[in-house]
């Protein structure tokens, strides 16, 4: 009698604890009757169901992340890029994903992964290099996400964000090479336009320096001139000043000056007329 009780105790408890089960804050869960969905979406907390005929399928209903290799693809320019991408996606119906992936993570994303590989390539091939790198990948990906969810409709999930980590240029293509040559030409473009910039301010401060160089000679040429031409006025009125007070002197100081000018070289030779009126005052100094 006792170990009859003890049996149908444990057969309570055992019916008791089949029929509970928990679903976390982080899970939502389905329930299965031989195979085929009963119910599904619960919410988390304590929920009961027949013991032995139904079972619970639970999933992780928080982001989860598929990483991808880096797609190699070509350009609008048929350039190869290599692109490395990551998506964030979620499970929205269970009873979908259940059916269509059999609740499998790793089935899911091999479903996913592909459809992404493929709206990506095609994006990719509509533009430039130029347009991935400066700043078209935000609308890139936005695009893509509204596809990608449009084709995997059917599997209860979602992908709520897509993004790209980076865009490479692979070793073993001509691409880097071509980049490297156009930024080597177009520094090379910049350094001639700053070149021949340099070179035009230089004539313009040579030819202004030159131009004030004439116009100060130029002064300093009238100003000596001038200069010149006054002294001689003064001078020539000195002379005649003192030609005024003392002819004969003047006459005489005269051509002391031009004896000096004539006999200035030591060996010179002079013929001149004994009677001529240059030798007038040595004439008369015998």
């Amino acid at each position: 009698m006792r170990f009859a009780s003890i049996v149908i105790l444990l057969a309570a408890v055992f019916i008791a604890g089949s029929s509970i089960f928990i679903v976390r804050a982080d899970q939502t869960a389905i329930l299965l009757q031989f195979g085929r969905i009963v119910k599904s979406g619960y919410e988390p907390g304590l929920h009961f169901k027949m013991p032995l005929l139904q079972q619970v399928q639970r999933f992780d209903k928080r982001l989860l992340t598929l990483e991808s290799p880096p797609e190699r693809t070509l350009t609008s320019e048929k350039k190869d890029v290599n692109i490395d991408f990551f998506v964030k996606w979620r499970i929205s119906d269970p009873a979908r994903y259940y059916v269509s992936v059999g609740g499998d993570e790793s089935v899911a994303q091999t479903r996913v992964a592909p459809r992404i590989r493929d709206g990506l390539r095609t994006a990719v091939n509509s533009k430039t290099l130029q347009e991935l790198v400066s700043g078209g990948r935000a609308d890139l990906t936005q695009g893509l996400i509204a596809e990608a969810n449009t084709a995997i409709e059917g599997l209860g999930i979602e992908v709520i964000d897509l993004r790209i980590k980076r865009i490479d240029l692979p070793e073993d293509g001509t691409v880097i090479n071509s980049v490297y040559e156009r930024m080597r030409s177009e520094r090379k473009k910049v350094a001639s336009q700053l070149r021949a910039e340099g070179e035009e301010v230089s004539r313009t401060i040579q030819a202004d320096a030159d131009r004030q160089v004439q116009v100060i000679k130029a002064e300093a040429y009238r100003d000596a001139e001038k200069t010149r031409g006054e002294g001689d006025a003064a001078a020539a009125q000195t002379y005649a000043a003192a030609y005024g007070r003392d002819a004969e002197f003047y006459a005489f100081y005269r051509s002391l000056e031009a004896y000096r000018e004539s006999f200035v070289t030591p060996n010179g030779l002079l013929l001149l007329d004994p009677k001529s009126e240059f030798l007038h005052y040595l004439q008369e100094s015998k």
